[in-house]
């Protein structure tokens, strides 16, 4: 009876499916070492271009006119022959020159206190005492036609005042002024009030 048992857990036991899986490992070959290739280097040689060469520009040379002089001017030829130049530490200067064709100049300058207006910082106008520059002098020339002048001036708080013979004068008017009428008439006189007490008599 037990061996009946026994062939029977047997056939059991082959019948029913296995589960069991063998692990299967792949085979570890170590990786290839391959030596890395070697190219021949090429070399080429630096390129040559031969310099170009430009033809150098040629340019026609300018051509002026002969300058024409006036042989007829006299004063072509006009030199200084004197000048003199001062300078003083108080302001003023005085300077002159003369040259070879007889004109002549020569003037002065000093600094004078006189009454003007004058401005503050903020721009306001104020009338007071301010330092301003006179002026004085005279020239001498002859024109192109041979006529002389002379021209003297001076220049101050009076404004600029110029003299010569050669200078324009305003015309003079002279006419008699009008003369107001002479109304003759006897002036009116004012009655006299005797005053009286009321008895006839008065009243001193």
């Amino acid at each position: 009876m037990k061996l009946f048992f026994v062939a029977a857990f047997l056939a059991v036991a082959a019948a029913v499916p296995s589960s069991y899986k063998p692990e299967y490992k792949a085979p570890s070959s170590p990786a290839p070492n391959y030596p890395a290739p070697k190219y021949p280097t090429t070399s080429y040689p630096a390129p040559a271009y031969p310099a170009p060469a430009y033809p150098a520009p040629a340019y026609p040379a300018p051509a002026y006119p002969a300058p024409a002089y006036n042989k007829d001017n006299k004063y072509a030829d006009i030199t200084i022959t004197s000048q003199s130049d001062e300078r003083n530490l108080d302001g003023s200067t005085q300077w002159s020159y003369a040259q070879s064709d007889y004109t002549t100049r020569e003037e002065s300058q000093v600094q004078k206190k006189m009454q003007g207006v004058t401005y503050d910082s903020y721009g306001k106008e104020s009338y007071g005492e301010v330092l301003g520059n006179t002026n004085k002098g005279s020239s001498y020339w002859v024109s192109p036609e041979g006529q002389k002048f002379t021209l003297t001036w001076a220049a101050d708080e009076a404004g600029f005042q110029p003299k010569g013979d050669h200078l324009p004068v305003a015309p003079v008017h002279e006419y008699e002024l009008p003369v107001a009428p002479v109304h003759e008439y006897e002036l009116p006189v004012a009655p006299v009030h005797i005053p009286f007490n009321g008895k006839g008599y008065k009243i001193y």
